[in-house]
């Protein structure tokens, strides 16, 4: 039986690893490469990094730690890579098939897309058609809207047009591989997933969903893993404030008996 993955995001806004709080409010968390290297030492199944920055300025502004600046989200990915061994998925910025050759000539192993899926879904298929469906993540950001879940775009500022039904049909069928499944009103709040959400998404499709948003203790993934039929969890914020976090929330669902792999620490 195919295992069920836990998955670390790490956001990155303007040079920095950020906390995210209602895609709102941002705590700065420093160094956007050290983070990683710890991650996979920690056993991370796979790593999604996400560059959410608004403009092009990627300088920290702090030379005293001895860390090099790099001048644009590729750079970064590219020194990303030289440190980790778990696949990467990488989003942010992609608008056509170049940015995606970029990234993954860079040592990216997918990429994650949203607003230019939403704008034109025919971009999912395309990707498809070039690299394959398994490289193709799409980024479902949702929030309840009149008792409604709607589909954001544009870092969860813009409402669309689609319901998350109507919006999940349309990326399978356009040759979507997974969906990385944002709860908007849960990220941040450490109050759990949005489990009616992942329950609908993961009833509704054969494609692989990754649940997202609202972790904030290891019973919060036991809860996705046993009561939804969803793929893999990801969180942000709760792997940053603990030492071998990665390493214990797998234990704990190891111990657990659910089918996760063997927790390990790999020395790099």
């Amino acid at each position: 039986m195919k295992k069920r993955r836990l998955i670390p995001v790490l956001l990155l806004k303007n040079g920095y690893l950020v906390q995210s709080k209602s895609f709102k409010h941002y705590q700065n968390l420093g160094n956007p490469i050290h983070a990683v290297k710890r991650l996979s030492q920690w056993g991370s199944d796979e790593l999604i990094y996400l560059d959410i920055s608004k403009g092009e300025n990627y300088d920290i502004e702090r030379d005293d730690l001895k860390y090099k600046n790099r001048p644009n989200f590729l750079s970064i990915i590219e020194q990303v890579s030289k440190v980790t061994f778990m696949p990467m998925t990488v989003g942010g910025k992609i608008k056509n098939l170049f940015d995606v050759e970029k990234r993954l000539s860079l040592g990216a192993d997918k990429v994650s897309i949203n607003s230019e899926a939403i704008l034109n879904y025919n971009f999912i298929s395309n990707l498809a058609k070039e690299f394959g469906s398994q490289c193709v993540v799409v980024s479902v950001d949702v929030k309840v809207v009149n008792n409604k879940y709607k589909v954001f775009s544009h870092g969860g500022t813009k409402i669309t047009k689609y319901g998350i039904e109507e919006w999940v049909d349309i990326i399978e069928k356009s040759g979507g591989g997974e969906i990385l499944l944002n709860s908007i009103d849960r990220d941040g709040t450490a109050t759990g997933y949005d489990l009616n959400l992942l329950e609908i998404v993961s009833n509704r499709t054969k494609i692989p969903v990754i649940a997202c948003g609202g972790v904030g203790k290891w019973e919060h993934f036991q809860e996705a893993l046993t009561k939804t039929k969803v793929d893999a969890v990801s969180a942000a914020n709760i792997f940053h404030y603990m030492d071998q976090s990665v390493f214990l929330s797998k234990k704990y669902l190891y111990e657990k008996e659910l089918n996760v792999r063997k927790p390990d620490l790999i020395n790099i």
